[in-house]
């Protein structure tokens, strides 16, 4: 199964080989500010994804071990790519928003649930992370890569 997506005018294109249909949200302080509200995406391996018209996409390096990815043109919030070496190096959360088709796909997950601004929330139960979750999770995978 594929599926397709684009940014909002058009000029960044993309196929992904076999999607997930697991989502998540993502409600730390940079999501927020990036999405203009928590970030609801999916993740891919680098290999998943394709993307055509590459030169409108800009990336802003948002962290130590990530960036962001958009499109230059519209501004379309696009992908949070991993940039630090190791098992997740080039993984993608694509912004769940930007797919031309979300049948069959489901919010499962919210990390940073303690960041979570009062003002919303979803109905459904979820599994969810608290920023100190989340850290923790990423020096476990940083000290395996040692």
């Amino acid at each position: 199964m594929k599926r397709s997506g684009s940014c909002l005018c058009g000029a960044v294109t993309f196929e992904i080989d076999d999607p997930p249909t697991k989502v998540g949200a993502c409600h730390c302080g940079m999501c927020r500010k990036w999405s203009g509200g928590s970030y609801l995406a999916i993740h891919l391996t680098k290999d998943q994804v394709r993307f055509e018209g590459e030169a409108h996409i800009g990336c802003y390096t948002s962290s130590e071990w990530a960036e962001r990815g958009f499109c230059r043109i519209c501004g379309s919030s696009l992908f949070y790519r991993v940039t630090a070496p190791g098992p997740h190096a080039g993984d993608l959360h694509l912004g769940f928003g930007t797919l031309d088709d979300q049948s069959g796909m489901h919010l499962e997950e919210e990390i940073f649930i303690d960041l979570k601004p009062e003002g919303y929330s979803f109905s459904q139960k979820t599994a969810t992370m608290t920023e100190a979750d989340v850290m923790a999770l990423f020096a476990e995978v940083s000290e395996q890569q040692i």
